[in-house]
């Protein structure tokens, strides 16, 4: 018999079967400034200004040519474009600097990184190495309390609960599938309960239905 974190992930895998990071790159460097990029922002805006900023800047050594105000201009678009650029442009000197122009592959030196937090790194190492690790997003964290599969107040707690919950092998697709849900069905205003395939495995869910019964 599955246990509820089971069956949660496999009917959200076949819900969404098409899951998958939403971010456009085709180097570790690229997803690295997409993800700090990401930040408070939608992966469809970033998408829109790295199309063209990749293809006149596809590398770190290009980047580096950059000034921090020019910088600024060609990721205006994005919010928080200031604090942004102003973290890339120090990120990519460090890299440089102490990497060899190499994008590290472990937790520890990817956030000692100038704007790269828990999160990022995570990503990173799971989207450009394949090392497993549970991003938190907005999405994620939001579904995981929602859920009950985390009581965390911080993304980095929720991090914490899902890993030991599921198997390593789950986070990669898990982390997608949930983001891929927040989206669709569980927004953070008016979730679209009846329309949710894990509605009766929520506790959200079963809150709001006995509160609206109780109305009755």
């Amino acid at each position: 018999m599955m246990t509820k974190t089971e069956k949660i992930y496999e009917l959200l895998k076949d819900t969404y079967p098409d899951a998958k990071c939403g971010l456009d790159y085709t180097t570790p460097f690229q997803l690295l400034v997409s993800t700090m990029l990401s930040a408070q922002a939608t992966d469809k805006s970033v998408n829109k200004v790295t199309e063209e900023l990749y293809m006149q800047y596809p590398d770190l050594d290009s980047f580096l040519k950059l000034s921090q105000d020019e910088l600024e201009e060609k990721i205006r678009k994005i919010g928080l474009y200031k604090n942004k650029a102003k973290n890339i442009y120090l990120m990519c000197r460090e890299l440089k600097c102490k990497y060899n122009g190499e994008v590290p592959q472990n937790m520890e030196d990817l956030m000692k990184l100038p704007g790269v937090g828990r999160k990022t790194a995570s990503v990173v190492l799971v989207e450009a190495f394949h090392i497993p690790a549970f991003p938190v997003d907005t999405h994620v964290f939001r579904i995981s309390r929602r859920l009950g599969l985390s009581k965390g107040t911080t993304a980095d707690k929720v991090s914490d609960d899902m890993m030991k919950r599921f198997p390593k092998y789950k986070w990669h697709l898990l982390h997608h599938l949930l983001i891929t849900h927040g989206r669709a069905t569980c927004t953070a205003k008016n979730p679209k309960c009846t329309d949710c395939s894990v509605r009766d495995l929520c506790d959200y869910y079963k809150k709001v239905h006995i509160k609206s019964l109780n109305n009755l």
